[in-house]
């Protein structure tokens, strides 16, 4: 299956930008009458035929619009503090995309050691885990947030914060306190863990503790592994 990512489709008929047509007509060897299949980033999922093929502006034909592969009842925001590796939080974002999820927040906390991250090329690895994976859907990448910004934000019922420190709260494991078909906002904390006062922020904002096992994660393992266990309960 030939993958084309078109954010900007509106019409039955699509030209490709120079460098998608030249992938299209030089490499892959495609002509007039092959078709190949589209995705808008926003759930939208079509079969097209190539109706000029052309290494500068190849366009194409939308002939069929089909269902979208990954189509979900419920939504995973996951917000985590980027790490000191940049490396580390673009492997999270591939595999996150791969799995299933919906809104990625990078956070700056107070322990955090990236307080920079340029999202463009943030943005490059998405769109290339969403083609890879098949999926329709582009998850929405925001800008890096403070901490204290973003636990204000109450879009969300289900609202877990999983740090560390066995000795503030009495948590729950994840997967006990997940709610088949609900929306859920996990956040992760930097390497060196939220700090107390952050915890207490986020009680504050009706953020319940979770606990995502006895083992000592990485903050990108952490991340993806609440990521993965909200689609298991999920299937």
């Amino acid at each position: 299956m030939h993958l084309f990512y078109t954010p900007d489709l509106t019409d039955k008929n699509y030209c490709f930008n120079e460098t998608e047509s030249r992938h299209c007509n030089k490499v892959l060897r495609l002509t007039e009458g092959d078709f190949v299949h589209l995705i808008d980033g926003k759930g939208g999922f079509f079969k097209a035929e190539i109706i000029q093929s052309h290494q500068k502006h190849t366009i194409v034909s939308i002939v069929e619009e089909l269902e979208n592969p990954d189509k979900r009842d419920y939504k995973i925001h996951i917000a985590v503090a980027p790490t000191k590796n940049i490396d580390r939080l673009e492997w999270f974002l591939e595999k996150a995309c791969e799995i299933g999820v919906d809104r990625i927040t990078p956070l700056l906390c107070k322990h955090s050691e990236r307080k920079i991250i340029k999202n463009d090329r943030l943005e490059k690895i998405l769109v290339s885990a969403m083609k890879q994976s098949f999926k329709a859907t582009l998850p929405q990448l925001d800008e890096l947030t403070k901490f204290s910004d973003f636990i204000k934000d109450d879009n969300f019922e289900n609202r877990f914060i999983a740090y560390c420190d066995n000795s503030i709260k009495e948590r729950v494991l994840l997967k006990n306190a997940i709610s088949k078909g609900k929306d859920i906002l996990i956040i992760i904390g930097p390497e060196g863990d939220f700090s107390p006062q952050e915890i207490e922020q986020a009680f504050e904002n009706s953020f319940a503790p979770v606990s995502l096992g006895d083992s000592r994660l990485r903050t990108e393992t952490a991340a993806l592994f609440s990521c993965s266990m909200v689609n298991i309960i999920n299937q």
